[in-house]
């Protein structure tokens, strides 16, 4: 029992770790957001220069929807851009911008985590499926059919893994827009460190989600094993 204790205390450590990280990235957003971009240029402008500083023609910038829904899918060849970042002069929006252009060059380079991270996409979407139906039967059938919680781990084994291969893809995206805003003189100084500052919030929404899973894998774990 005391290793339930254990993880309900962890898990509700890392639940509120996990809003509080995205209170702050919310926040660093809105704050660099007002932060205007000496350069002038727009999200969308700052990510069509990074891909042309780097010989990628072959990528394509749209206007996405919503809020932080900024994206780049490899297999479409499109970096896509939320409204307040593809429109935006400001700070935070050259930093989402090159971030995203710099999963484009991860891609051309064939960076090894972005292509092993690619090829996990469809493993992933099926996993992500079954563990929502198989983890309530899991637990409903815990001593009756152990054997599903068998499956049920399998499958958060494969999103948990996929989480921490998602963090140095996160990672080197992020180093990469911040060595090119630097050199290019798009964003130095100030408004260098307050890219740096907001990536580095984007990037902790990855690593508690990562945490978060591995949580639950290895609660999962332990539940099984006392079941035996």
């Amino acid at each position: 029992m005391v290793g339930y204790y254990g993880y309900y205390l962890i898990a509700g450590i890392l639940s509120m770790v996990g809003m509080w990280v995205s209170a702050r990235l919310k926040s660093k957003f809105e704050k660099y957001s007002r932060m205007p971009l000496s350069s002038g240029l727009s999200g969308a402008e700052v990510a069509a220069k990074m891909l042309r500083d780097n010989g990628i023609t072959d990528v394509k910038i749209v206007q996405g929807q919503g809020m932080l829904t900024d994206h780049y899918h490899p297999i479409k060849k499109i970096v896509s851009l939320s409204p307040e970042v593809y429109q935006g002069r400001s700070v935070a929006a050259a930093a989402v911008a090159a971030h995203e252009c710099g999963h484009a060059v991860q891609h051309a380079e064939a960076y090894a985590m972005l292509q092993l991270r690619s090829a996990l996409v469809p493993v992933v979407q099926i996993a992500a499926t079954a563990q929502q139906w198989l983890l309530i039967l899991a637990f409903m059938m815990l001593n009756t059919f152990p054997m599903l919680m068998l499956f049920a781990i399998g499958t958060f084994l494969v999103t948990t893994l996929f989480s921490f291969i998602t963090l140095p893809v996160e990672f080197d995206a992020s180093r990469r827009a911040l060595v090119w805003l630097d050199e290019s003189g798009i964003a130095a100084g100030p408004e260098h460190d307050g890219a740096k500052d907001a990536l580095w919030w984007a990037a902790m929404t990855y690593v508690a989600a990562a945490l978060s899973s591995l949580v639950m894998l290895l609660y999962m774990i332990l539940r099984y094993s006392n079941s035996r």
